[in-house]
């Protein structure tokens, strides 16, 4: 194959990246169109949304001192366009403590993070030099992109829930990072080819574990259940001294419980749950007055 061969598959694998990764950054609308109906950001995370932005431009000031990557910069400035729109939209939803979060890992990212990258690559590096180190911060922060979304998966496997686990952008990242890799290869750039790699291995793992666990019951709902027949079941029982004191704390861990259930489903974050609750009787203290 000559190099005019190389160059023109290189240029299809370019363009088809473009395309493929115009599909990955809007992949997450179902999550936010979920979001919107809801009002709110629940369980979801800001965290894949600003590393995708803060990769984004890292790729575009990579490829700005690169020559001849045109295609990575048409797509990672599309890229900063949409992501920057999920963070504000996500920040709009979000709660007070889950913004204030979220504000916070962008002033550390972006304005922090990226401004050192490339106030120390122009004084403290020159030529090919910067080229090396700005490829090499690239790579580890495509990586990030690629272990982003797997924040959810200890989630999934605990909850036994894939609600929280898009995925549309499973398959994207997967079927992006197969294109990307081809590309980095023909033009013989491991910056790019070799964390497609892991992107690839990543996004299989994640539709593998939605396939598992998209049928099957969410283990909060399961506990609800339990509680409920423990109820019921306490409640046949003969009558005993403090017994509607006791019921009032079934019906507030009970709904402490519900109210969990997007999150983990966990009563406490520093108490786990086991798969029998057992619940002591409490027996209210009495104060007697006596008249002087």
């Amino acid at each position: 194959m000559n190099a005019d061969s190389f160059a023109h598959l290189t240029l299809a694998f370019g363009l088809l990246g473009n395309v493929v990764s115009f599909m990955v950054f809007l992949s997450p609308l179902p999550t936010f169109y979920k979001v919107y109906k809801k009002k709110s950001t629940e369980g979801f995370q800001s965290v894949p949304y600003v590393v995708g932005l803060f990769s984004a431009m890292l790729w575009i000031y990579y490829a700005l001192l690169k020559a001849n990557a045109m295609l990575l910069i048409t797509i990672n400035s599309v890229g900063c366009v949409i992501q920057t729109f999920y963070i504000c939209f996500f920040l709009f939803y979000a709660p007070r403590k889950a913004r204030i979060e979220s504000l916070k890992l962008i002033v550390l990212m972006i304005v922090v993070g990226f401004g050192l990258i490339v106030v120390l690559t122009q004084f403290l590096a020159n030529g090919a030099n910067r080229v090396a180190i700005v490829g090499w911060i690239c790579l580890v922060f495509a990586l990030c992109v690629f272990v982003a979304p797997l924040g959810v998966l200890r989630q999934v496997i605990k909850t036994k829930s894939v609600e929280y686990m898009p995925i549309l952008l499973s398959v994207a990242l997967t079927v992006n990072a197969i294109t990307w890799f081809f590309y980095g290869l023909l033009l013989r750039d491991f910056n790019i080819a070799i964390p497609n790699v892991l992107g690839f291995t990543f996004g299989v793992l994640q539709i593998i574990l939605y396939f598992v666990f998209k049928n099957k019951k969410p283990i909060s709902d399961e506990k609800v259940s339990e509680l409920e027949v423990k109820k019921s079941i306490e409640t046949a029982e003969p009558k005993i001294s403090g017994k509607k004191d006791q019921e009032i704390i079934d019906v507030v861990k009970l709904s402490a419980l519900m109210c969990s259930i997007p999150v983990a489903a966990k009563i406490n974050e520093n108490t786990n749950v086991d798969d029998h609750l057992v619940v002591e009787p409490h027996v209210p203290n009495h104060t007697i007055e006596v008249a002087a």
